[in-house]
């Protein structure tokens, strides 16, 4: 465990474009932050490295799946920028081109080190990425928010270990 540290942990969720992957990883987590009591302990948000989005809600089809399932999804679309390096602890991305887009900006090694991609928390993942589902049917959105859902809960196991929450 680590030492025990101040202020709340604080995660990021990054995608393309910050209106399907990473704005439903940032609901369900809320929705499992809020659910363990800890929202006075983890904030959380999302962002995209392209800003083509910028402004917007998510998309309609990822905050209806995330509906039918009880999960708000309250993002704003922005762009991630080097700074958010410094306001995050975890910097969790879809998947690897996105990693990669953010290796590419990380301004220090001790910034590439708060790098994750989110499956990597979810033991029974079968893959790295979290599929884009922008160009494709409504069963897309409903399988990344099955994987959004696995991952975040291993991600909350992996806190309350690692932070003694």
């Amino acid at each position: 465990m680590s030492a025990q540290r101040q202020g709340p942990i604080r995660l990021c969720f990054v995608c393309l474009g910050n209106i399907c992957r990473s704005p439903t990883a940032e609901g369900v987590m809320l929705h499992l932050v809020r659910e363990a009591g800890l929202e006075d302990r983890i904030v959380i948000d999302s962002a995209g490295t392209g800003a083509w989005h910028q402004g917007e809600r998510a998309d309609p089809r990822s905050r209806a799946e995330a509906q039918s399932r009880g999960v708000d999804l309250p993002s704003i679309a922005r762009q991630f920028t080097a700074r958010d390096f410094d306001a995050f602890d975890y910097v969790i991305a879809m998947d690897r081109k996105n990693r990669v887009d953010l290796e590419r900006m990380a301004p220090s090694e001790a910034a590439e080190r708060k790098l994750h991609l989110l499956r990597s928390f979810d033991p029974a993942a079968d893959a790295d990425d979290v599929p884009d589902p922008y160009y494709g049917g409504d069963d897309g959105f409903a399988r990344v928010f099955d994987i959004c859902e696995a991952g975040c809960r291993g991600l909350l196991a992996h806190l309350r270990k690692e932070h003694g929450l």
